[in-house]
């Protein structure tokens, strides 16, 4: 069986270096022959820090909402496990998803686990009318996937339309999987 991830974090801002961390990560798990869930992991995570006022704005997380949560260190285990766990990792932006998610598996003292990657944003670029790098709504405008803009910026809810839209680009010969 060959497993996709499709995923997504939200973060308190863009540069690691400032110490920038993952607030949310949303990992849904298919089985590529029949695209059907196979596994689910969402989780909020407690970044020990304030979140930059430009990124709150993006995503609507504030730092209230994350008291209580687990912090990085606890959630670590399980991404790796299943980024291991995958032949294919999906994201609509990998070049950002995955490098954070890496630098933070590696500050925590774990492994970066090797698959192969896909990202809806740089192969849909077929989906705007001057070829730059679509917005997942431009994607899903596109490619006729509903899309709500109060919903969005939650990782889950990404993840959702992203593989929805990685479906029909496959099935409209604009998508080629790297396997």
């Amino acid at each position: 069986m060959t497993t996709i991830v499709g995923f997504d974090t939200e973060t308190t801002g863009l540069d690691q270096p400032k110490g920038h961390r993952i607030i949310e990560v949303a990992m849904l798990h298919y089985d590529l022959a029949t695209r059907k869930l196979i596994d689910k992991f969402v989780q909020r995570i407690d970044p020990e820090r304030a979140i930059d006022p430009k990124a709150q704005e993006v995503h609507g997380i504030s730092y209230k909402d994350l008291v209580g949560q687990p912090k990085w260190e606890d959630v670590a285990p399980a991404v790796s496990m299943r980024l291991d766990g995958s032949d294919i990792a999906v994201a609509h932006n990998v070049g950002f998803d995955m490098p954070f998610v890496g630098l933070e598996l590696a500050r925590v003292g774990l492994p970066v686990p090797k698959c192969e990657t896909f990202c809806t944003m740089d192969n849909g670029r077929w989906s705007t009318f001057d070829g730059k790098s679509p917005k997942l709504m431009e994607l899903c405008f596109a490619l006729g996937v509903s899309y709500d803009p109060k919903l969005a910026h939650a990782a889950e809810y990404d993840v959702q339309v992203m593989i929805e839209c990685l479906w029909r680009g496959l099935d409209r010969g604009f998508f080629t999987l790297p396997i």
